[in-house]
């Protein structure tokens, strides 16, 4: 069974979504939507490769995904086999290549989104599925190096979007410039309100220390040299890859 189908399988049987066709042109397309709300969440379409500016000849099957998300998106956007959608809205939607260049565990964590962005606002809060975050931590305002010293879980401030079950990394800023910790959302929402000339927090969150790294294992010029990400001054989405290596990942 090649990647297309595997792919199709994978939303009938967790959304329980049969493919549509309704292009009789393109008998090929499928649209799959949702049942409450009739809203796309997914197109499997089979393009000339020539049209998405890649090698070869003949055709490819893309899916197209949407993520709303544009701290998220110019992330995966990175990634290779990932492009802005190809005849949608390219500010929403993404195109993926299912020719293997794009490990079906990602397609599938993209499905998930795409599929929960589109939900109906009932079933999008209850639905969103986990995601893993680059946090920034200053050492010259919070003794982060040592706050897990004696405890394993301590509060934090929450970044916008972050919700229980989420995956945190804290990055350690200079001197260290590194990614030290990472650690698992256990709470969010705990009201707090406080305001200076460098920081403003609202509300804050619990994360508990999962692993600890060295300083030597994921510094800045890593995260910029190997996986593109060029800053870190609050919270954004983690690449495929990054995500992948931190969690001691080799495929």
């Amino acid at each position: 069974m090649n990647l297309k189908s595997r792919i199709t399988d994978y939303i009938e049987s967790q959304y329980g979504v049969g493919e549509e066709h309704p292009w009789e042109k393109y008998p090929e397309f499928s649209v799959f939507r949702h049942l409450d709300n009739h809203k796309w969440f997914a197109l499997i379409m089979e393009v000339r490769r020539d049209v998405l500016a890649l090698a070869g000849e003949g055709k490819v099957d893309v899916i197209n995904l949407k993520i709303d998300d544009p701290v998220y998106r110019d992330v995966i956007l990175q990634d290779e086999g990932i492009m802005p959608g190809y005849h949608m809205n390219k500010e929403h939607w993404i195109t993926v290549l299912l020719d293997g260049t794009v490990p079906e565990k990602q397609i599938r964590l993209l499905l998930d989104i795409s599929f929960q962005t589109t939900s109906s606002r009932h079933r999008k809060i209850k639905e969103r599925p986990a995601k893993e975050w680059l946090v920034p931590a200053n050492p010259a305002y919070y003794d982060i190096l040592h706050a897990f010293d004696n405890k394993k879980e301590i509060e934090w401030k929450q970044g916008a979007g972050i919700q229980v079950g989420d995956t945190v990394y804290l990055y350690v800023g200079a001197p260290v410039s590194a990614v030290l910790f990472r650690c698992r959302v256990t709470q969010t929402d705990i009201p707090y309100d406080y305001q200076d000339k460098n920081l403003t927090i609202r509300a804050l969150m619990k994360i508990r220390l999962q692993k600890k790294y060295t300083g030597d294992e994921f510094p800045f010029r890593v995260l910029k040299d190997e996986y593109g990400v060029n800053a870190i001054r609050g919270p954004r989405g983690v690449p495929h890859s990054l995500s992948w290596a931190l969690n001691g990942k080799t495929d």
